[in-house]
This record gives C-alpha cells, structure tokens and sequence, in this order.
C-alpha cells in the first residue's frame, strides 16, 4: 500500500503568518486569539474604532474613515490571502485579481515588508 505523501512546500511565503508576526511582536497570544475567534468582524471593527476614539473623547472630526474603509478592507484582505498563499500566483488567483493589479496592491499596501519586519 502507497501513502500518500505530504507535498511539502520550501519557498519564501512558506513562514508568512499574520498571527505568528503579532505573536513574535508581543501583540498577540492563545488568549487573545481564542477572544477574538469569538467575535464577529464587524464587532471587532467597531470596538478597534471605540478604544481608538477614547484618548479623544469620541471627537474624530475631520477622520474620512467612510472613505478609507474600502482601502482598509482590501489591505486586511490582502495581507490574508498573502499569509494563506504558498505563492503569489495562489494569492492572485484568491483575490481575481490580474497580475499587474496584484503587484499594483503589493507594493502600495507594502506587503513584503509587513512580514518581513
């Protein structure tokens, strides 16, 4: 009988891990993640928005955030499908997004040296 083998990949993206980056920054723990996993996006966004706006008594007048969101999201996204990606190609073809495209977003989200950092 033949067993299957584990593909193995041994490339540069291998490592890339949102959570493992956070953990070695001292951002993130068990604790904290296993919190997390039981919210819902959007509960998350809205309480990272309260505790953002309380050094300023709630006055974030004159912040555009309704016209960031969609370049807030699509980085998050990106830096996901970055992390959940053995290679670019992988990632590209996650997000539908032409090559061009991808390398547009890569290098103005700064991709390379969010993880490598």
């Amino acid at each position: 009988m033949r067993w299957k083998r584990e593909r193995v990949y041994k490339g540069k993206y291998k490592n890339y891990s949102i959570s493992s980056k956070l953990r070695k920054e001292g951002k993130s723990n068990d604790e904290f993640e296993t919190m997390l996993s039981n919210l819902a996006l959007e509960d998350i966004v809205a309480l990272k928005l309260e505790i953002s706006a309380r050094p300023i008594s709630n006055r974030v007048y004159g912040v555009p955030i309704w016209t960031a969101l969609p370049d807030m999201i699509k980085e998050a996204v990106f830096k996901f499908a970055y992390s959940a990606s053995r290679t670019q190609g992988e990632a590209m073809n996650f997000l539908g997004l032409p090559e061009i495209r991808f390398y547009e977003f890569k290098n103005r989200f700064g991709i390379e040296r969010f993880f490598e950092k």
